[in-house]
């Protein structure tokens, strides 16, 4: 008897180490402008996958520079265009400064964006798609990064870093590069002819983390069929980050058509109100935010500033939501 129960236990002990990635969560931390809200100037989120991987999506103007303590490690970074509210042509000075409604944007980034310094400051691979990769890897050599730390994922193809699988999409948006990353004579005389560089079209991603997750990024896309094609169909995106502002991006009832009719997640995180979405962390009545998460017929989740959610393969929160 006394050998049959250690061979149980042994057992026991053996099925829980060889317990699958899918067993893990992929952790989610919003990095906004003041924590415990949902403010205008909010894009970055940090994805922790099981094994450790960090991935920053659109860092955007409310990370304070690369010291930034919220950061930590940073693996990857993706840009889904070059706007400076997503790329960070200039941020807060610290964590929490200014206001929801009135955030600080005081400390410039250029020429080099805040994408490229933390970049630099964490030795971080900045992929990409489209002809974006050639403008990062610019960046990176003048100020003594490795260029081939800027990474190509284009349409239909895709990378792995980390572990976790990257694949660009389509999104239906602008993606002009300011000239004041270019400067010199010609970035002046494009400031003055009112024109902005092309590095090709704006992009999507969707990531597959190692415990099955699959999350497709919407970048500031309008609807497109590919959204059902493609990241439905093709990828089965199980979690969404689902832009919803209106005037600059997608409007809360096309995006909500977007989730329910097209990319049919298992739940949504809502990302670029460009207004003040909660109060004391409270969903804002009458708000965008609010027709957002109403018009949507599966889980919406609130990007709250430093709150952090866990999500499993499935896309179902575990925690924090």
């Amino acid at each position: 008897m006394r050998l049959t129960n250690s061979l149980v236990s042994l057992c026991t002990v053996c099925a829980a180490l060889a317990l699958p990635a899918f067993a893990q969560t992929v952790k989610v931390t919003p990095l906004g402008g003041i924590d415990g809200e949902f403010c205008p100037q909010d894009r970055a989120l940090i994805f922790e996958d099981p094994n450790g991987t960090r991935v920053l999506y659109d860092p955007g103007r409310t990370i304070a520079g690369a010291s930034d303590p919220r950061l930590g490690k940073i693996d990857i970074i993706l840009v889904s265009h070059m706007h400076g509210d997503h790329l960070g042509n200039a941020h807060n000075k610290a964590p929490n400064s200014g206001t929801c409604a009135n955030p600080d944007l005081s400390v410039s980034a250029m020429p080099n964006s805040l994408v490229v310094n933390i970049a630099l400051a964490k030795n971080s691979k900045i992929v990409t798609g489209s002809e974006m990769p050639p403008f990062f890897a610019a960046k990176l050599k003048a100020n003594g990064g490795n260029p081939a730390n800027s990474m190509l994922a284009r349409f239909g193809g895709s990378v792995t870093v980390g572990g976790v699988r990257i694949a660009t999409v389509t999104a239906a948006h602008s993606n002009g590069v300011d000239p004041e990353y270019i400067g010199g004579e010609l970035g002046k005389a494009m400031a003055a002819a009112g024109i902005a560089g092309d590095v090709g079209l704006a992009t999507g991603y969707v990531l597959r983390f190692s415990n099955g997750l699959v999350t497709y990024l919407s970048g500031d896309t309008g609807i497109t069929a590919d959204q059902e094609r493609v990241v439905r169909d093709y990828y089965h995106a199980s979690l969404a980050v689902m832009n919803m502002g209106d005037g600059f991006t997608t409007g809360p009832a096309e995006s909500a058509f977007v989730m329910n009719e097209l990319v049919k997640p298992n739940a949504v995180i809502a990302s670029h109100a460009n207004e003040v979405g909660t109060v004391d962390g409270k969903v804002r009545p009458g708000s965008k935010t609010e027709a957002f998460i109403k018009a949507v017929k599966v889980p919406v989740h609130v990007p709250l500033s430093g709150k952090v959610m866990e999500f499993d393969g499935a896309g179902k929160c575990t925690s924090g939501c």
